[in-house]
Formats: structure tokens, C-alpha cells, sequence
């Protein structure tokens, strides 16, 4: 069993934000995608990540440095040493004991039972439900422990969010899964693996992933719509048609109607991210209005032309 603490190379005193700046930069360094050619690299992962487990979770770090579990997590033999040659024996080293050993002073004999309930918090050694020998008992019967979970970060992609597109994520043991994305996906999202953690007496633990949605170019989400901000030219705005318009699906067709304001917003509906319910959200376009780079022909045509409407009488000026 390793000392969580020399696996992450840090001393026992270190902060919170010590333990995962330096899980982080192991992390960053050993993680299987960048050493496909070092086997050694996942195991060195692996017990990276369950040191870095242990030592966050602040009951399991007291626990570890009061000595009641190990560097595994698995809780410490507490009667180490009481067998063999260094057992705990009041009569001068024979196995067991007399009663006569237990004399107080001037031959008066002490009460085993309350010796026993005063040291462990039972009722004796005869094997009471609260005895040493009992609570040892209980102890074996625990069953083993699972291994520790180990976390995973997943970038995903805007436009594969939206429409649950399978990931490819790499595990710790070089292995790579598909991973099907959850109906109603948002950033920071967690996904657990069953079984996909680090191997443990009682078996793995999990693997556990964190969604991480990248941000897009054109698309910004809105709770479950996408917003996409449209140009048109002069022309278009003027005497309408239909304008070729990007989606996460894939491009579509939309009509603008002649007259048509710069900052208008038309709807495509079902092209936003998918719900828990698996029904989708819509994608809002605003429309903006762009002159051409060459403003001398337009003035051409406009020349002597003034339009006589009110824009901001909306705005009380």
C-alpha cells in the first residue's frame, strides 16, 4: 500500500489547493493519451487518482492520519502484533491468562469483565457482542472493499451536444469506450461507469466522467435553444427569399419576407439541444443587415431618394 502523500509528493500538512494543484500535474503528465507508449503510465494514473481521492475527501484524510485506514482506504489492522512472538500476554509470556495474574494488591482479585469493558467497550472476553474478540469478529465479516473511482474529463463538442453524438473517451487502462450522451446534456454533467475504476479486493470502482461543452464559433446556447446571429444583405431584407442558414443539424432553407428589419428574430423549430424528455428545443435566428463593402453604386440609386420614416420615435426622442 502506498503513502497517498509520497504519491502525490506533498507534505502531510498540505492544503486542499495543494493536494489538487499537484493531482493535476501528475495527472496532466501521466494520463494515457499522451504516453501510449509507456505501460506504465496507467498504473502510475491510476494511483495518482486514488491518492488524490483519499486525500480530498477531508473524513477519509483524518482517517488515513489517525492510522484507521490505510493508503487503499481499507480499514488498519487494529490488533497488529497481538499473535506470535509479540502478542499481549499479562502471565510472563505464556499464551492466555490466569486469573491469579489479575490480583490487585494484597491478593484481592479484579474483575476481568470490567477490565475488558474498560479497555474496549464490551462485556468481557468471553466473546460478548461488544468484546474485543467480538468486534474483530464483526470486522472480518465486512466485505472487502471496492476499488477507488477514478475521474474523467470528456471536451465535447458544441454541435455533438446538441445532438447526442457518441464519444470516444480513452479509460486509464488504455481501453477507449463509445459513450452515448445523456438526453438533456449540460456543461458539467456527470456520467458514471460501472466497473470502469481502479481494481479493488471487493472489485472496480467506477469511472466517473465530467462533460465539459465547448464553446462554438457562430452557436451560443440558450437553455435548450441554440441563437445564431444571421447577416442578409440590403437586398434580401428589401424584397425577401430564402437565404441558406447553418443548424447543428446540418444547413436548411429559410424565407425571409420582403421588408423584413435588421434585428428581427425567426424560429427553426426542433433544432436545439435535446431534452430529458427527448423532445427539443428551437433555434432563434437574428436577422442583421450588412451594406455591401462598396457604397458608391447604392448611393447611385439612392440619390435624391430620402426616406421620410421615424425609426427612433419608438424610443420617446
Amino acid at each position: 500500500m502506498a503513502d497517498p502523500y509520497s504519491t502525490l509528493g506533498i507534505a502531510r500538512n498540505a492544503s486542499e489547493k495543494d493536494i489538487k494543484s499537484a493531482y493535476r500535474t501528475l495527472a496532466k503528465e501521466l494520463h494515457p493519451d499522451r504516453n501510449k507508449d509507456n505501460p506504465n503510465a496507467a498504473e502510475r494514473f491510476s494511483q495518482v487518482t486514488n491518492a488524490y481521492d483519499l486525500l480530498s475527501d477531508k473524513d477519509k484524510r483524518a482517517q488515513f492520519d489517525r492510522g484507521e485506514i490505510d493508503g487503499d482506504g481499507n480499514p488498519a489492522n487494529p490488533f497488529a502484533g497481538m499473535g506470535g512472538g509479540g502478542g499481549f500476554r499479562p502471565n510472563g509470556g505464556q499464551r492466555g491468562y490466569r486469573t491469579e495474574d489479575f490480583q490487585g494488591f494484597g491478593g484481592e482479585e479484579v474483575d476481568l469483565g470490567d477490565i475488558f469493558e474498560g479497555l474496549f467497550g464490551g462485556r468481557g472476553p468471553r466473546g460478548g457482542a461488544g468484546g474485543p474478540f467480538g468486534g474483530a469478529q464483526q470486522q472480518r465479516r465486512q466485505p472487502p472493499q471496492k476499488g477507488a473511482d477514478i475521474g474523467y474529463k470528456l471536451r465535447v463538442p458544441f454541435t455533438d451536444a446538441a445532438t447526442l453524438k457518441d464519444q470516444r473517451i480513452t479509460l486509464a487502462d488504455g481501453k477507449t469506450i463509445d459513450l452515448k450522451l445523456p438526453k438533456g446534456v449540460e456543461d458539467g454533467t456527470q456520467m458514471r461507469l460501472k466497473g470502469k475504476g481502479q481494481q479493488g479486493p471487493g472489485g472496480a470502482g467506477d469511472g466517473l466522467v465530467t462533460i465539459a461543452i465547448d464553446r462554438h464559433k457562430v452557436y451560443r446556447r440558450e437553455g435548450d435553444d441554440v441563437r445564431l446571429d444571421l447577416p442578409i444583405t440590403l437586398d434580401e431584407a428589401v424584397n425577401g427569399g430564402k437565404v441558406r442558414v447553418p443548424t447543428v443539424d446540418g444547413p436548411v432553407m429559410m424565407t425571409i419576407k420582403a421588408g423584413t428589419d435588421s434585428g428581427t428574430v425567426l424560429r427553426l423549430k426542433g433544432k436545439g439541444f435535446t431534452r430529458k424528455n427527448g423532445s427539443r428545443g428551437d433555434q432563434l435566428v437574428t436577422l442583421e443587415i450588412h451594406l455591401p463593402a462598396d457604397l458608391a453604386e447604392l448611393a447611385k440609386r439612392l440619390d435624391g431618394w430620402k426616406d421620410d420614416g421615424d425609426p427612433r420615435s419608438k424610443l420617446g426622442i
